[in-house]
């Protein structure tokens, strides 16, 4: 299993987006089942679904509930993501901060994102 960041789905998601291609590449080549949070839909859904439509938001939805193992936010979570937000002194988003948080959780060490912020953080390699 492997963390997916929102910035592989857009750029799976959008043919203008400047990791389209790079992101085609890495789907070609990934056989390993997913592992993304609430919050990687909600960045996903809503900079897709203003760029390209609702429509296009919601087929990307459709697929993140198809495809994907989901792990949904909570209060402890969310504890812990500030944590980690605050050890980083705010140069990753809290939404980055509970990836982590959620790969920490499951033992997963690598992220597919183009996301530069990632390598900041100990411990994780971004597949990119």
């Amino acid at each position: 299993m492997i963390f997916a960041d929102s910035s592989y789905f857009i750029g799976i998601a959008r043919e203008k987006d400047r990791w389209h291609k790079d992101a085609l590449r890495i789907a070609e080549r990934n056989n390993e089942s997913l592992l993304i949070s609430d919050l990687i839909i909600s960045e996903s859904v809503t900079l897709v679904g203003s760029l390209e439509g609702g429509k296009v938001g919601k087929i990307l939805y459709e697929y993140f509930v198809d495809n994907c193992k989901i792990v949904f936010t909570d209060a402890d979570l969310l504890e812990n993501a500030m944590e980690t937000f605050l050890m980083y002194d705010g140069t990753i988003s809290l939404a980055d901060a509970t990836s982590v948080e959620i790969m920490q959780q499951f033992g997963i060490d690598r992220i597919i994102s183009f996301d530069s912020d990632f390598d900041k953080v100990n411990g994780i390699k971004r597949i990119h």
